[in-house]
């Protein structure tokens, strides 16, 4: 899988600054279903950042394994983008997702994308050390909006 080495190294980042990798919370997979969702970005031919979306409900999609092998690139931003973009032809109106508190870059980024706080979900109720947040997902433009009519 070509994406392996990125998904390695963000588990080799999230294990040395946080004590847990995350790959723990990406381990169901359903490669033949549209609902789930894989990105990967290139950068001079060279994979440099990924990104999933799974179900976790009928609306609701789930954000996963965000990385971007070089910061501050708009290779995040991109891949974040297309994910939504993505997700909202799946049949989501909703993504939502979980980073540690203790992680403020990833924090700042959610914000900045218009993601907001919300309660934490799931395995995440009850750990103070998560940070959940959501979006709701809209038309992009007025074309996709009269396409609907």
């Amino acid at each position: 899988m070509e994406a392996q080495p990125l998904l390695d190294a963000l588990s080799e980042q999230l294990g040395a600054r946080f004590g847990s990798d995350g790959r723990a919370s990406f381990t169901e997979w359903r490669q033949d279903d549209p609902r789930y969702i894989f990105l990967l970005a290139r950068q001079d031919g060279k994979t440099a950042g990924c990104g999933a979306v799974r179900p976790l409900a009928d609306s609701v999609g789930e954000v996963k394994r965000m990385f971007a092998k070089y910061s501050r690139q708009g290779i995040g931003e991109a891949v974040l983008q297309q994910l939504e973009a993505e997700a909202r032809q799946a049949g989501y109106t909703e993504l939502w997702l979980e980073t540690r508190v203790a992680n403020t870059e990833a924090c700042r980024f959610y914000t900045k994308n218009h993601y907001q706080r919300r309660a934490n979900y799931g395995q995440y109720i009850g750990r103070d050390h998560s940070a959940c947040f959501g979006k709701f997902l809209t038309p992009t433009d007025a074309a996709e909006l009269l396409s609907h009519d």
